[in-house]
């Protein structure tokens, strides 16, 4: 391993291929680089291909996964053979993740200091094992990840909005949704993204997508009949 590939921070590379320093230095196959919570926002910011966003998106939906794990204990979540010996415990998400065609799975947190930025997951579709240097070298890519994107943060704050399709795994439609679920519905806010979560996973579909209905008036929640909205 070379001392650009893990040392190098994505500062200067664009913020689509933040994912790129990590295929460079892990034996996987695909890469997403994500900021979780309030500090940030909780979105994809890069994705080496679909499979590494849908893994996203499936955590993001679900509420568990090795993402939320990594940043809650401040530490990489390893799994090097998902299907036959699966070390961690999800429920929704790992069934998902192995009919990806994910054989192996791991996480490491972005962090700052005390500050959770989010997380970087990767993939291999056959089972691997990440070795010392594997996991150091990540560990170091991950807090370089996560200060590059708290100092852009920072850097942006006070300029104007950027374009909506900027980023197209923004969950900004999410969180606009949830904003109409909210007034549809006289709920809370925690209580109308459990809304749109639930009637996601009735559909088989993601929240984005869901979301996407709502904005665009194809789905409305006041029309319940005892279940999960109708949709025009």
């Amino acid at each position: 391993m070379n001392k650009r590939t893990t040392d190098a921070p994505p500062g200067d590379a664009p913020q689509a291929e933040y994912w790129r320093p990590f295929m460079e230095a892990l034996p996987v196959e695909g890469t997403a680089v994500s900021t979780i919570g309030d500090l940030l926002g909780t979105e994809t910011v890069s994705a080496s291909d679909t499979v590494a966003a849908r893994l996203d998106e499936l955590q993001f939906d679900l509420g568990e996964g090795p993402c939320w794990d990594a940043l809650r204990l401040r530490r990489p979540v390893l799994e090097p053979d998902l299907r036959r010996r699966p070390q961690q415990q999800w429920t929704s998400f790992t069934p998902a993740a192995i009919e990806a065609g994910v054989g192996a799975l791991f996480a490491f947190p972005m962090l700052v200091g005390p500050l959770r930025i989010g997380a970087v997951d990767m993939y291999a579709r056959e089972p691997v094992a990440l070795d010392e240097a594997h996991t150091q070298a990540a560990t170091k890519l991950a807090e370089a990840a996560g200060r590059t994107l708290l100092k852009r943060a920072l850097d942006t704050m006070g300029r104007e909005e950027p374009a909506e399709d900027a980023n197209p795994f923004s969950r900004r439609v999410v969180h606009q949704a949830t904003g109409m679920v909210l007034a549809q519905l006289d709920v809370s806010a925690d209580d109308a993204r459990m809304v749109i979560q639930a009637h996601a996973y009735a559909t088989d579909r993601s929240m984005m997508e869901v979301s996407r209905d709502v904005l665009d008036g194809r789905l409305d929640f006041s029309a319940l009949d005892g279940g999960d909205g109708r949709s025009r």
